[in-house]
């Protein structure tokens, strides 16, 4: 009983500096373009990250926990928990001091790192998944890629559909409907198809599906008649485009934290599943179901992240990085979405913090190199590389302690 409330204490921890430091990535672009407040901010993806991670949250949990070391390498239940604490206990130190320094680092990469260094120190290199952690790692390069093109694309779309025509204003409210519409297809499919919540009503893909398009449609006439009631006052048609971005940017900042808290609660409540698994049952099982109160202690410590300490990595993605407005904004958010939702429901756990990055830099890219503050991207990518080495490093140094202590 005891370690299991010290796993819970520190995956809560956890999934509290997860929402310091990677509610930026869900909010960061739309308090950047002053389409909610701060305090708006945290509250919304507070709630939507406790959503994201409770309903949607399991696929990825599973990988985290039995996938990245090989459980049968290591001697002893006792070294697979002490691990799993170690792990914890290194990706939030690093997380945290990454979130002192106002840097938007992967998460994702800490606890695995974490998960690689203590797998190392006791059983050798062989016990790690080598061919998993390649699957992931390819992801992890593959997200800022596909957020930074998905991102550009939609704006350089919006450039194209909305401001290229004579009257912007108007061509955004036909378009602004759509994108909602498809945007509210994607959320729901998501929640629906083949999640805890989709089990609990007996839903089919197939049902899912056409549950998603009725919401879609509903959400598009909705958007339509609010968009249409938005008037046309002066004569700058591009400021009235960005008011209409504006109110379709909050929902694309719901649709980030959604799919935040779907795939980033794996690196708090990952590990501590697999402790739960011991200590219930005394033998680590990989393929144990997640227990949904831990997807909600996840889901309830990223809140309480989000509106404590979220402010600081918030500055660095909604500022400093490159110059955003609703659209551009609404780009970043939309692009960065769809990958890390996608990416979700493969089971891949990606950094929403490389994803999200990308994405900004594809929107200041489509106006010029000139426009991405290339320093800024610099200090970022040197944080993401020393993450995994200085994590594993880390949870070794705690694992030998632990295991010290515990007479191994």
């Amino acid at each position: 009983m005891i370690t299991l409330i010290v796993a819970g204490i520190l995956g809560f921890y956890m999934a509290w500096n997860i929402g310091s430091n990677d509610v930026a990535n869900s909010m960061a672009t739309a308090v950047g373009a002053k389409a909610i407040t701060f305090k708006q901010a945290v509250i919304i993806a507070g709630v939507l990250n406790f959503v994201g991670a409770v309903f949607v949250g399991s696929h990825v949990t599973e990988t985290i926990k039995g996938n990245i070391v090989n459980p049968e390498m290591i001697p002893s239940p006792t070294y697979m928990l002490l691990g799993f604490l170690s792990s914890l206990l290194a990706a939030s130190f690093f997380v945290m001091l990454s979130t002192w320094r106002e840097m938007p680092v992967s998460t994702t990469h800490s606890v695995i790192g974490a998960m690689v260094g203590f797998g190392i120190i006791e059983s050798g290199m062989t016990c790690i998944n080598w061919s998993k952690l390649a699957e992931v790692a390819a992801s992890w390069v593959l997200s800022p890629i596909i957020g930074a093109i998905l991102a550009f694309l939609v704006f350089k779309g919006i450039v194209k559909l909305i401001f290229e025509r004579e009257k912007p204003s108007e061509a955004a409210k036909v378009v602004g409907p759509g994108i909602i519409g498809l945007t509210i297809v994607l959320i729901t499919s998501s929640l629906l198809m083949k999640t805890n919540l989709g089990m609990m009503f007996g839903i089919t893909v197939k049902k899912a599906l056409l549950i998603a398009v009725i919401c879609g449609i509903l959400g598009m006439l909705i958007a339509m008649v609010v968009l249409r009631k938005i008037e046309i006052k002066g004569k700058n048609e591009y400021d009235i485009v960005e008011r209409i971005f504006r109110k379709l940017q909050i929902v694309t900042s719901c649709y980030v934290a959604f799919s935040h808290g779907a795939n980033d609660v794996a690196n708090a409540i990952g590990p501590v599943a697999g402790v739960f698994s011991i200590a219930t049952t005394g033998v680590f099982n990989p393929k144990a179901e997640v227990p949904t109160f831990l997807l909600a202690i996840g889901g309830i410590g990223i809140a309480i992240g989000c509106v404590t300490w979220g402010h600081k990595v918030m500055k660095t993605l909604g500022y400093r990085i490159t110059s955003l407005t609703n659209t551009r904004g609404f780009s970043v958010d939309f692009g960065a979405a769809t990958t890390v939702l996608i990416a979700s429901k493969l089971g891949l756990p990606i950094s929403t913090s490389h994803t999200v990055v990308g994405a900004v830099i594809g929107v200041g890219l489509a106006r010029g190199l000139d426009a991405v503050d290339l320093g800024v991207v610099k200090k970022i990518i040197v944080t993401w590389l020393v993450t995994v080495p200085a994590a594993a490093g880390l949870s070794a140094i705690i694992f030998l302690i632990l295991r010290t202590i515990a007479g191994g």
